[in-house]
């Protein structure tokens, strides 16, 4: 790596670098992590598990943090002495200098989501939905590969996955699903996903080779814990219970083990079907209508409809994303104009480009 090329470089991380340090406010989170700490010293600290627990999870993810941004600060005080001793003739490392930019940008990168990952239902599991737009077996084809695209988002970063509700289309594809994602900030991370995703492709469905163009939407709510009360009655609830269509093992679709839950004051309908027991499936559904309702009142309180679902037309003109594989290859953010050539590798899960673009987005319009 020639010098001027290296100054370059490290000009472009460093204006980077002082952003991330406006906004992180280490000192604050290394005060926090000590008090975190303190309260684990208690000889009364496990009388209550659930909280205890808690508390701790929330220390090792402020360490986590810590230490990235200690990492963080080692690589550029390591750059800026690599550029000091190169302008003294000094011969560099290339392939560890590059290595260095390289693990640099990706920790800037993730420090800079969890920055901006500040608002209260942030923490939260996340629970996708997905429903294919009009257009048949070419729509219910395009909601699985979106299925499929977050499940491998959710194994890059370390989340668990668990399929909740999941209806085959006829021929190819899905009618419905639900996913529950778990792990720190899933929902923060993921809600920006919530609407419309657009499809242009060459239809491996249509015997002539013609080009389409299918639409499915995305819905994301947060799983709400036990901090947030929300009240559901049965009084508030039509209960039905049916058999299970999906694929299951024995015994899942064999009894009416399956739950349509129909929120009545505001005609919200989930269902579940993919555990062996009614009762289970109700809680889950339960939990998923739950987190519905929670969403309908922060939509209230803040009077931000659109940052939650920004488009609620499942059809042309309404998408948030375009995903276009004929006649190039390109996948555009409608909301922020970010956009890359590399579709493969989106549908791989690499979505977070897309969502810190989103996040930088939302902050400044706040």
């Amino acid at each position: 790596m020639l010098l001027d090329e290296l100054k370059k470089e490290f000009y472009e991380l460093t204006t980077e670098y002082e952003k991330l340090n406006n906004n992180i406010d280490i000192n604050t989170k290394i005060e926090k992590s000590k008090n975190l700490e303190r309260a684990t010293l208690s000889p009364v600290f496990w009388n209550d598990t659930q909280k205890a627990q808690a508390i701790i999870a929330e220390m090792n993810e402020i360490n986590e943090l810590i230490n990235n941004y200690k990492r963080l600060k080692d690589i550029f005080e390591t750059l800026e002495l690599t550029i000091t001793l190169a302008e003294e003739g000094e011969v560099i490392n290339n392939q560890y200098t590059k290595d260095l930019i390289k693990e640099f940008q990706k920790l800037n990168e993730d420090l800079t989501l969890k920055v901006l990952l500040n608002e209260e239902y942030d923490k939260f599991n996340a629970i996708i939905e997905f429903h294919p737009g009009a257009g048949g077996t070419e729509s219910q084809d395009w909601a699985q590969m979106l299925f499929r695209m977050y499940l491998r988002y959710a194994d890059r970063k370390n989340f668990k996955t668990k399929i909740l509700d999941y209806i085959d289309g006829e021929e190819a594809g899905l009618k419905s699903a639900t996913i529950l994602v778990s792990g720190a900030y899933a929902y923060g991370y993921l809600k920006s996903e919530s609407g419309v995703h657009r499809l242009v492709r060459i239809s491996p469905f249509d015997s002539s080779s013609r080009r389409h163009t299918s639409f499915a939407s995305v819905t994301v709510i947060p799983e709400i814990d036990d901090t947030i009360q929300i009240e559901v009655s049965d009084e508030d609830l039509r209960i039905d219970t049916f058999r299970s269509s999906g694929k299951g093992g024995q015994g899942v679709n064999t009894t009416d083990s399956a739950v349509r839950l129909t929120h009545l004051a505001t005609g919200i309908v989930v269902s579940c079907q993919n555990e062996r027991s009614q009762i289970q499936n109700k809680e889950i559904a339960l939990r998923v209508l739950k987190g519905k309702l929670y969403n309908l009142e922060i939509e209230k309180k803040q009077n931000q409809i659109e940052s939650f679902n920004d488009y609620k037309s499942n059809a042309f003109g309404s998408q948030i994303r375009s995903y276009v594989f004929h006649p190039y290859t390109m996948v555009k953010d409608h909301r922020t104009n970010f956009e890359t050539g590399n579709g493969d590798r989106v549908m791989d899960g690499d979505l977070d480009p897309f969502i810190l673009a989103y996040l930088v987005a939302s902050k400044k319009n706040a």
